[in-house]
């Protein structure tokens, strides 16, 4: 294997950034960052360690005031004042009496010091699922409402120059301090660049993924795949389980570790996987080292002699050899990429010992990109130190239920509080509890708006992840949920670029942008899904008599419009909808460009049809990045960034679609581009331009919205898109007497008797006195269930 070897020179901090006594050093890495070493022997740490691998800032802007016995630091956003050599620690009287900092700019006086509690620290999701149920354990994270938060590096294990990671010779105390006030923007960006960015992943790890615990023939998979094509079902990964490999040998049964294809299931893997190639998917294993190498393994007489292992016996699984590392991966894992793997899930988890679970998804993801014409790319449960630098992180196995789903979104975005977007969820719960479409429908939507989608589920005949085991109704809703998580791939990829550019992460809870919702608990897992999407879950199920979830949620400031539906809604407050089994709760803001692809196939790279959303209102830009997907050329500038520029005016409106930088041959030489604008009425002029020169358009209404299409676009020059009339936005504010028709007209009662039903809630008597009219339906038949549930229905009247 090639030893990830990092810049050591980074790790130390430029001299000017520096205080520095006999037992202390003081590092200031940013106005809002601050590095603080204690250590009796006056020895100080300048190697990467597990959580950090950059300190080489550039210096601040900083005033220093000392004398002998005492020292006044401040920067824009802090004082720091410490009376020198003193243990940072102070007594229980005066906890800050030795080292204190003061948030500045701030209307009441916050003051940090070492040991202080941060009880007001939002926390983080950076632990399993598979344990949970009913609660999540929360971690410290960055985002607080004290405005500060300190990262406790002290007993991280440090980087040698030769890659190796080794434990800290001697006890010290090594702290950040992060205090950046309101700015948690600035406080990601300081992290990311202090701990190493998010990686690019590759742009196969947005499509949908296929996985089950299950004893696989290569005819099954090859018949399965190709049922999902016909389909039209889009599959971008498989990944299989444990039972690839030999399992059963030796009087060993239900090995889990292996690295050799069982070959009865799949006699030839180097055919195997160029077939499942051929039809545009990618190939992941579950590798899990726990069990050491045995001798049934092809590669064990050479791995025997290399680690002097006598007798035959089973090579133990010790990660922290560097013998071993060089078997497990020249041996073992190169092989199966060498016919064409594309990535592993590392499935070794050991609670006893977080650093040797560190160690394998560190050696793992920087072995995976040793070659610029492969993209590092691994799954493996978070071992909390940088966990955001290593790929896509493994939730666990977890149960089949209600009570896992209602978990899941204030997971996802909590776990943006330590900087982490990648979270995998097994998609309808692995194992345990009772199939139910109306679960696995809504588990199949929350996947379809989450960082990853991934089907997996165990054994059993009588667990339904293929979409067509279901009923006919739910076949279709899970059928074109998933193709819909397909055409987002052009959005989810660009805004995963910028999490791994700048950090802005592709979760953000609501309470970022308005944080007098954070103690509110009916709107705590609605978030935000890159930068033009906003998502609030249904995690509960539907009233049974109503046949629709009732559900409650907040829009913030500004005008939204349904995804699904362009319906509007007014900002700033919160609603009371009914939501079938076709329906979920997705919200574009006025102004908003959403790119999708209309390409149907498993490929996943840039798109040759593309559709873009575009919703009224606002004049916005989006800038949309692609590249192979696959390779790191892109960090070499094999790239392209394309402006979407949307110019919004009442009764005219221009898109300018251009190439801003980057290099052609990255993306298809020609585009056939549908605009769709939303909630708009049909232009009375339209023109469009390709680099000046007028070109053929294509202009018709589908239902509430406009379409221009415009083919052979250049995807290296300009397409300008003009459109003129008047009073062009549709008035499609969502009504909550529209939502409520439609339940009257859904519920099996009979015709006349809904007239009097409609009369009656629609009408202009009193709350109260409409409660009294339903009830006196009973006289005509109405049965009990139904005037219960039009009585509550006037309640949610009642709160809007």
């Amino acid at each position: 294997m090639n030893q990830p070897v990092f810049d050591m020179e980074l790790g130390k901090a430029q001299e000017k950034a520096i205080i520095k006594g006999k037992y202390y050093r003081i590092t200031v890495l940013t106005d809002r960052l601050v590095r603080f070493e204690y250590n009796k022997n006056g020895h100080f740490e300048d190697r990467p360690t597990q959580l950090v691998l950059n300190r080489f800032f550039e210096v601040p802007v900083m005033t220093l005031k000392e004398d002998q016995n005492y020292l006044e630091l401040t920067t824009k956003y802090f004082k720091i004042e410490y009376t020198k050599e003193k243990p940072f620690g102070g007594s229980k009287l005066i906890p800050g009496g030795n080292l204190r900092v003061t948030l500045l700019n701030v209307s009441a006086e916050k003051i940090w010091y070492v040991n202080h509690p941060e009880v007001r620290n939002y926390g983080s999701s950076n632990v399993l699922l598979e344990a949970l149920e009913s609660k999540i354990k929360l971690e410290k994270g960055l985002y607080s409402d004290d405005g500060f938060v300190s990262i406790d590096d002290s007993s991280s294990y440090v980087i040698e120059a030769d890659g190796s990671v080794v434990p800290r010779s001697e006890e010290s105390i090594d702290i950040y301090l992060f205090a950046y006030n309101k700015d948690f923007g600035l406080c990601l960006k300081d992290y990311f660049d202090l701990t190493g960015r998010p990686p690019l992943l590759p742009r196969y790890a947005l499509g949908n993924w296929w996985s089950k615990n299950y004893s696989y023939k290569e005819e099954e998979i090859i018949k399965l795949l190709n049922k999902f094509d016909r389909n039209e079902i889009p599959i971008s990964v498989l990944l299989l389980d444990k039972d690839w490999h030999i399992r059963n040998i030796d009087g060993k049964t239900n090995l889990t570790t292996g690295f050799n294809f069982n070959k009865e299931l799949i006699p030839s893997p180097v055919d195997f996987v160029s077939k499942i190639h051929s039809l545009g998917v990618r190939v992941g294993l579950n590798v899990d080292p726990t069990q050491g190498i045995m001798p049934h393994e092809e590669a064990y007489v050479k791995a025997a002699s290399y680690m002097e292992q006598p007798d035959n016996k089973t090579i133990p699984f010790n990660v922290y050899n560097a013998k071993f590392r060089a078997v497990y991966f020249n041996l073992l894992i190169h092989p199966l990429e060498n016919i064409g793997i594309d990535f592993f899930w590392n499935d070794y988890y050991n609670k006893k010992d977080d650093v040797s679970l560190w160690l394998l998804n560190h050696y793992h993801f920087f072995d995976a990109g040793r070659n610029d014409s492969k993209r590092s790319m691994l799954m493996g449960r978070n071992a909390i130190k940088g966990g955001h630098r290593y790929g896509v992180l493994y939730s666990g196995r977890t149960k089949v239920s209600w009570n896992t789903i209602k978990l899941l979104p204030s997971f996802n975005s909590s776990s943006s509080n330590i900087g982490l977007s990648w979270w995998s969820h097994d998609i309808g719960g692995f194992h345990t509890g009772i199939e139910d479409k109306e679960l696995y429908l809504r588990y199949v939507q929350l996947g379809t708006f989450s960082p990853i989608f991934r089907i997996h589920v165990d054994k059993g005949k009588y667990y339904k992840r293929e979409p067509w085991r279901w009923d006919v109704q739910t076949y279709q809703i899970i059928k074109d949920y998933m193709r819909l998580r397909h055409r987002l791939i052009p959005y989810l990829y660009n805004e995963a670029y910028k999490y791994h550019k700048v950090g802005t992460p592709l979760i953000q809870p609501l309470y970022y942008r308005t944080p007098k919702l954070y103690d509110e608990p009916l709107y705590k897992n609605e978030y935000y899904l890159g930068s033009e999407l906003l998502v609030s879950p249904l995690t509960y199920k539907k009233d049974p008599v109503m046949d629709r979830v009732v559900h409650k949620f907040y829009l913030p400031f500004g005008t939204w419009y349904d995804f699904k539906t362009g319906k509007k809604f007014p900002g700033e407050r919160s609603y009371v909808s009914f939501f079938r089994d076709q329906d979920y709760p997705v919200f574009a803001k006025s102004g908003s460009i959403i790119p999708l692809s209309n390409d149907v196939s498993n490929n996943t790279a840039a798109p040759k049809n593309m559709e873009i959303h575009i919703f009224p209102g606002r004049s916005n830009t989006y800038n949309l990045y692609e590249d192979d997907g696959v390779t790191n050329l892109y960090k070499q500038g094999y790239y392209i960034l394309t402006s979407i520029d949307y110019n919004y005016q009442s009764n005219n409106y221009t898109v300018i679609i251009r190439a801003l930088e980057g290099k052609s041959g990255i993306i298809p030489k020609e585009r056939n581009y549908k605009i769709r604008f939303r909630n708009t009425k049909k232009a009375e002029d339209v023109v469009a331009y390709v680099n000046n020169t007028p070109v053929a358009t294509n202009n018709y209404v589908d239902e509430n919205d406009f379409i221009v299409e415009v083919n052979n676009v250049s995807t290296i020059g300009q397409l300008s898109i003009n459109c003129k009339g008047k009073a062009i936005e549709i008035d499609a504010v969502r009504l909550i007497n529209e939502d409520i028709d439609g339940i009257i007209s859904d519920l099996p009662i009979e015709t006349k008797l809904k007239d009097e039903i409609a009369e009656i809630l629609f009408g202009e008597l009193t709350i109260k006195r409409k409660r009294i009219e339903i009830k006196k339906l009973n006289k005509k038949k109405l049965e009990k269930k139904f005037i219960r549930m039009f009585i509550r229905l006037l309640e949610y009247i009642e709160q809007i």
